[in-house]
């Protein structure tokens, strides 16, 4: 089936406000780093890009080694000494291209995870700024527009219901006041359904919103998107690209042995290129 086993209602219709109706385009974005103390391994960033306009279930996976330890990745935009572009983001906007009809993206949603808050002005400032570079050296006169979030799982808030009920707050519960921070734009959603233990939501920062999205409007679209991660019939705790980010570079990271790198100064070498019935395919399902 290719990963494509399920589709949402919202996509059928469809009708997911502000993506339904403009061509968009849907990346999560991921660094996976090998062991604690292990400067010998790369570190292996993935990207998965949306494909098939309207529809926000369908991906494709690209990824590549950096130094061991970067959390930013600097592969998105890659030129090379006869002037074309090897990076990520180049290619999934081709694929992208080819499996719309044609049509290219006015809207990037980007969904970033494994970042602290002290390098939110990174990914801003070094990805975002090589997404656009990628875009340019495709000849695109007019950029889209951008909306970037951040996903963060490592923090100690968790949800519980009024008054002092044990039980975990329903799937799909939202928290954008109170507790959030007085300055930015972020807000707490426990899309999952805790079956075992405390439910812990996923923190979402919203960087940048240049499509415009209302609170409701961007929350549902989250939502939505906790929904089509292939492995599971439920929703998960956070938005399936990113999860499908971290398994691509998980097992990419079966093709590079310890071995193979030394303690040098040597770079490391690129991973092998996937075959295209492999490539076009979620494999990392």
């Amino acid at each position: 089936l290719g990963g494509k086993n399920s589709l949402l209602a919202v996509e059928q219709v469809p009708r997911i406000p502000l993506i339904s109706e403009t061509p968009t385009m849907i990346l999560g974005m991921d660094v996976s780093h090998g062991a604690p103390g292990r400067s010998d391994v790369p570190s292996i960033a993935a990207v998965v890009g949306s494909r098939c306009w309207p529809l926000i279930s369908r991906y494709r996976a690209c990824v590549r080694t950096q130094s061991a330890k970067e959390e930013m990745i600097d592969s998105l935009y890659k030129p090379l000494p006869n002037g074309e572009d090897d990076g990520i983001i180049r290619e999934l906007l081709l694929d992208f291209y080819e499996t719309s009809n044609g049509r290219k993206p006015s809207q990037i949603v980007i969904f970033r995870d494994g970042v602290a808050d002290s390098q939110f002005n990174q990914v801003l400032n070094i990805e975002l700024e090589q997404i656009i570079k990628a875009l340019n050296h495709l000849g695109e006169t007019e950029l889209p527009k951008f909306t970037l979030v951040v996903a963060q799982k490592s923090h100690h808030t968790k949800l519980f219901k009024d008054g002092g009920s044990p039980e975990n707050v329903p799937a799909g519960t939202v928290v954008d006041t109170e507790i959030v921070h007085p300055r930015y734009y972020d807000f707490y959603m426990c899309a999952h359904n805790g079956a075992i233990g405390t439910s812990r939501p996923a923190h979402y920062n919203v960087l940048l919103d240049e499509i415009g999205f209302s609170p409701d409007d961007l929350q549902k679209l989250v939502h939505s998107l906790s929904y089509v991660y292939k492995r599971s019939t439920k929703a998960v705790s956070i938005v399936a690209r990113i999860c499908y980010a971290h398994h691509a570079a998980s097992q990419m990271a079966q093709f590079i042995k310890s071995g193979d790198f030394s303690a040098s100064n040597s770079p490391f070498r690129g991973l092998p290129r996937l075959h295209p019935n492999v490539r076009n395919s979620m494999f990392f399902c």
